[in-house]
């Protein structure tokens, strides 16, 4: 019987010791309290816990991809849109995350999903559609100054989707070709003036020298000729006037 009686207190020697060691990962921490106060930090590798006095609580440190569930936002100009968007973070001080909140991963969605609608509702939506980037470090900074008081960082914010209900995406459509249309027109009348003003300037340059009339024309003549169809008259004081031009050019 003491035989026996040594060899279950071996075994239970033995049990003890391999509960009280813990290996942790690299990219693990192990948060020890000792009678219940926090004590110290303790990873990666082998760690000794001593059973009934301390208590160990894992934290991980790598990278946390969260998804933050579809919110509904009023932009600056009273449009409502639907955003979805992703938060990176990550524990940087092990004890506060365990410490300073109950639990970091639920705390950081809450405040993700209010930060993203207090930041957003401080925009038009036309800066929510073109201007994103400069949104994503705004939501970032903001909340990743909330969360340093938790030992977590947040290193990105990405705004993945912003959706628009069918009136307002009929609206803008109504407004994007109106804007077209009224691009088109300045262009045409743009087109218009330039055309105007080179034959402002042909016409001052015709007048200036009667030959170059002529000449112009002979020109249409010319053009006219290609039809065999038509039948092309000259008028006699016409052709006196280019021939007189021609001499007065001989001359010279």
């Amino acid at each position: 019987m003491e035989g026996l009686g040594v060899v279950i207190v071996l075994v239970f020697v033995v049990a003890l010791l391999v509960y009280s060691f813990r290996v942790l990962r690299e990219y693990e921490r192990g948060v020890v309290f000792q009678l219940g106060r926090f004590w110290k930090v303790k990873g990666p590798g082998l760690v000794l816990v001593i059973p009934g006095i301390q208590q160990m609580v894992r934290v991980g440190l790598r990278t946390v991809t969260m998804d933050v569930p579809s919110q509904d936002v009023i932009s600056r100009d009273n449009v409502s849109v639907r955003v979805d968007a992703v938060v990176y973070f990550r524990v940087v001080d092990a004890a506060k995350a365990v410490i300073q909140v109950e639990n970091y991963l639920i705390a950081t969605s809450w405040l993700a999903q209010t930060t993203l609608r207090a930041v957003l509702g401080k925009h038009l939506l036309d800066e929510m559609l073109a201007d994103r980037e400069r949104l994503n470090i705004a939501i970032q900074q903001t909340l990743d100054t909330q969360t340093d008081a938790w030992g977590v960082k947040v290193t990105t914010v990405e705004l993945k989707q912003i959706d628009l209900n069918e009136t307002m995406v009929r609206a803008m459509a109504r407004q994007a070709e109106a804007e077209r249309e009224r691009r088109s027109k300045i262009i045409l009348a743009e087109a218009e003036q330039q055309a105007s003003q080179k034959l402002l300037e042909a016409a001052r340059t015709l007048a200036e020298q009667p030959e170059a009339m002529q000449l112009r024309y002979l020109q249409t003549l010319t053009v006219i000729a290609g039809d065999r169809s038509n039948t092309i008259v000259f008028p006699v004081d016409m052709l006196a006037a280019f021939a007189q031009a021609l001499g007065r050019g001989k001359g010279v």
